[in-house]
């Protein structure tokens, strides 16, 4: 079965919220590089994710965002 967007980016952020780099963010999350570079940049536009010295780290904002999706999730 297919993840929904909105699945594949709550892996995302729960796999930065240690702060991690691309190469961790595609294995754990089970993605390709163009798929994952694309999620992240998705997610640092909404200033969800910020990217230091290529360590990829959820922000507040994200960690808000994430367990907002994820009570969604639980009810439906």
């Amino acid at each position: 079965m297919r993840r929904s967007r909105i699945d594949i980016i709550i892996d995302v952020l729960e796999v930065a919220v240690m702060g991690v780099n691309k190469t961790a963010v595609v294995y754990r999350t089970n993605l390709n590089f163009k798929l994952a570079e694309k999620y992240l940049d998705l997610l640092q536009k909404q200033g969800f994710v910020e990217n230091t010295m290529n360590k990829y780290k959820t922000t507040d904002k994200g960690k808000i965002f994430l367990q907002k999706a994820k009570e969604l999730i639980l009810q439906l």
